[in-house]
């Protein structure tokens, strides 16, 4: 689970993805009914215990708000960490035995239900949440949709995408961004020095 907090202006830092990071979960319409936690990325050893990276602030954070599934929420995931490597969470899964079955689980999106979730402080949102919302002007002119969410270590970058032509990066701070308004389902950016 990750979290987006906006810095306030003078904290305010631009950087442009390096292409290194992965893109955050597409848009669905209406808020997310589940929010993915992890993702199973192989298996470890013989005895079924599976490698996961964890999408949580804090890795080992991955169990703490209940039970997972995959994203159909067809499967349960019953996980208990049992330690670490190269950045990834090792974990016993109830009911996978040995290697054949912990590897027939790789790629497997690890879910949660989205009212799960504790809630954030202050000026700091789930990606989960900010993902699709509308992206107007001061003005309310349409400028499109949040399609993903960046950080790169200097503060989080919102994704616009126009429904045509490349997106534009916003730093994710209050002069940049704001009004976030999630029930309303909308994100004002303002004008940049550049017209964008």
């Amino acid at each position: 689970m990750v979290r987006a907090k906006r810095k306030p202006p003078t904290q305010a830092a631009y950087s442009a993805p390096d292409g290194s990071a992965a893109p955050a979960e597409p848009a669905a319409a209406g808020r997310a009914q589940t929010v993915c936690l992890g993702r199973i990325v192989g298996a470890h050893g013989v005895r079924g215990i599976v490698r996961v990276r964890s999408h949580t602030a804090d890795p080992d954070d991955l169990t703490a708000y209940g039970p997972l599934s995959d994203a159909a929420g067809t499967q349960r995931f019953a996980l208990s960490v049992t330690g670490h490597v190269r950045g990834l969470l090792l974990a016993r899964i109830e009911g996978v035995e040995d290697r054949n079955a912990a590897e027939a689980l790789r790629g497997t999106d690890l879910h949660i239900a989205r009212a799960a979730l504790p809630p954030t402080e202050g000026e700091e949102y789930y990606h989960v949440d900010l993902l699709g919302l509308r992206a107007e002007s001061a003005d309310g002119d349409a400028l499109g949709r949040v399609s993903a969410i960046h950080d790169h270590g200097a503060g989080p970058i919102v994704e616009i995408q126009p429904p045509d032509g490349p997106s534009a990066l916003i730093p994710f701070t209050r002069e940049h961004v704001p009004t976030v308004d999630i029930e309303g389902g909308r994100l004002v950016v303002a004008v940049l020095e550049d017209g964008s």
